[in-house]
């Protein structure tokens, strides 16, 4: 019997637009996968022959969940080509501004993006909130909103909604799905923990605008260091940032941890969940200064899963093609060198099938032509996975203590093995353990910015650009999806070309020329799909790599057509 396609668009619960379509066989067994990113990001054209001090002021328009990452990115992308060195009170600020941007990211993506993959929320009202009471003390010492009457509290609420026939944010998902493994209790405390973490949110992003002046799209990073000195020196404004880290360290500690314990005994025999699949090359750079010198996550590339040995980055072996792309330019290129010129070929018309599990005609991706707004990153020629769980292997692999540790403790309470890391459970495990290390040591850097600051009070290294001269220059770094990277040019003093290889794109990219395939699509690729009505496995592993497809933000109409014209009032500088 022939394949037939599947395809699952719009993913939701994920920023920005994508598309997966698979091909299965009589088995429901996944056989080919293919991920579409359907929007353009045209950020890279838009910085051009701009100021480079705008570049990270511009960038970070990249997203408006990743914007502190991509205003870093261009920040400091000028700083390596002007040879410019920040203050260690720059360094550390900066560092504390990205501890809070991965606490409230890596919370609301498991609560409130990923954890309906795991948490059958109509299965929670069914649940006793006694015995739920008491199964939460297994997970935590200090359970999180887990006493009966909190219990019984939330499950009141939700039957409400139900009653009404309006599950809100529960709704139209696959509630009663046979890949769901928590208990009706297990699923009342991961519930509570939910609407928890919508209070916990609003706080930790209070924690990047304290040094930010805001959130999303902080401004207090500029070429050379930071403009927030008046905050590092308010004792009240320093105590307020200390105040909500140990209130994430206890929501961390005491539901997140917790969590993500339970679904890992929970889900340690579900095929879709536990089976190895992927690329197996994972890649990470150094990220998270703790005080002069020391990072928290170390730099390096992993081949084939084997934890034995960690390879150095080169970064003359990373390159980007675009064969199975919407650009014109195909050959594999540095990102210096890199294009980004649209060549938009569309869909084609075959039978696929439908939600309902039915046949029918459809537009479908072309995969033996362009079928992705996204390119192809390689190393070496290599797929690599990047993001939390590339971080946490090599962090581990490298011999880093603090790594090893929270790793062995969790591996030893969930009675996983290592290898148990390189699946999707261990992805999401894995974000959890970075949050978890940032956690138990983040305040490092906050204790080593507090004593610097009582003897040197500088955060700017002054500079000049010669318009005389040819710069060139990079940010590397991870960032909540994994390795950033931005790659500027710089002559006659303006931007003269600029590329930003995004975590999503080495992840959600399509096959390349040889016919290698990224880690969506190979994560996918031998995986069964119960009921292909109801594709949750797919959705649940696609989630596990936290797609932030939305560093696309330039919307382009194929015909040329204007999508909308934005004008500001020079009188009230409002937007029309």
């Amino acid at each position: 019997m022939a394949n037939k396609r599947l395809i699952v668009d719009p993913i939701t619960r994920i920023e920005g637009h994508l598309r997966i379509e698979v091909e299965i066989d009589e088995n429901n067994v996944i056989q080919k996968a293919y991920s579409s990113s359907t929007l353009w990001r045209g950020l890279e054209t838009i910085v051009k022959n701009r100021d480079p001090r705008d570049a990270g002021f511009l960038m970070q328009r990249i997203c408006g969940v990743c914007t502190y990452s991509h205003y870093r990115a261009g920040i400091e992308a000028v700083e390596d080509a002007l040879g410019i060195v920040p203050p260690l009170n720059a360094k550390l600020t900066r560092s504390l501004m990205n501890q809070a941007l991965f606490l409230h990211d890596h919370i609301i993506h498991f609560y409130h993006l990923h954890g309906l993959d795991w948490v059958d929320v109509v299965s929670a009202l069914k649940a006793d909130p006694a015995k739920a009471s008491k199964e939460a003390f297994k997970y935590a010492k200090y359970p999180i909103a887990a006493g009966e009457n909190d219990l019984k509290a939330v499950q009141d609420k939700v039957a409400l909604f139900v009653k009404k026939g309006q599950l809100g944010p529960f709704a139209n998902a696959y509630w009663g799905h046979e890949t769901y493994k928590l208990t009706p209790e297990q699923n009342l405390i991961a519930l509570s923990h939910y609407l928890k973490a919508l209070e916990i949110q609003r706080e930790l992003a209070k924690m990047m605008a304290i040094f930010g002046g805001k959130q999303p799209h902080p401004q207090s990073l500029t070429v050379g260091g930071v403009t927030c000195i008046m905050d590092l020196l308010d004792p009240s404004r320093m105590g307020e940032y200390l105040t909500i880290f140990k209130m994430a360290q206890n929501f961390v500690d005491n539901a997140y941890y917790a969590d993500v314990l339970m679904a890992a005994k929970a889900f340690k025999t579900e095929p879709s969940v536990v089976q190895k699949r992927g690329v197996m090359n994972f890649m990470s750079h150094k990220e998270m200064q703790l005080n002069r010198s020391e990072f928290l996550f170390d730099t390096g590339i992993i081949i084939n899963g084997d934890i034995s040995k960690v390879y150095p980055i080169n970064e003359d072996l990373i390159t980007e093609e675009a064969t199975h792309s919407w650009y014109k330019d195909n050959q594999p290129l540095h990102p210096y060198e890199g294009k980004t010129n649209p060549n938009y070929t569309g869909f084609v018309n075959r039978d696929t099938i439908g939600m309902d599990g039915k046949e029918i005609h459809s537009k479908s991706i072309d995969e033996k032509g362009k079928y992705s707004w996204i390119k192809s990153p390689r190393y070496d020629g290599k797929p690599m996975e990047v993001g939390p769980l590339a971080a946490v292997l090599v962090s581990y692999a490298s011999g880093n203590k603090k790594i090893r540790k929270v790793v062995d403790e969790f591996l030893a309470l969930s009675g996983l093995p290592v290898e148990a890391l390189f699946t999707t459970l261990g992805r999401t495990a894995a974000r959890m353990l970075q949050t978890k290390a940032i956690a138990d040591n983040g305040l490092e850097a906050f204790t080593t910015l507090i004593e610097n600051l009582k003897v040197d009070q500088e955060t700017y290294t002054s500079y000049k650009i010669d318009k005389d001269k040819e710069y060139k220059g990079r940010f590397i770094g991870d960032v909540p999806r994994g390795m950033l990277s931005h790659w500027i040019r710089i002559k006659n003093g303006v931007v003269e070309n600029y590329q930003a290889v995004v975590p999503s794109t080495w992840n959600a990219g399509p096959k390349d020329a040889n016919g290698l395939i990224g880690p969506y699509e190979s994560n996918l690729v031998g995986m069964k799909v119960a009921d292909i009505s109801q594709p949750l496995e797919i959705i649940r592993v696609i989630h596990s790599f936290d797609p932030c497809i939305a560093c696309a933000v330039h919307v382009m109409d194929t015909k040329g057509n204007d999508l909308g014209v934005h004008k500001v009032d020079p009188i009230y500088g409002a937007i029309c």
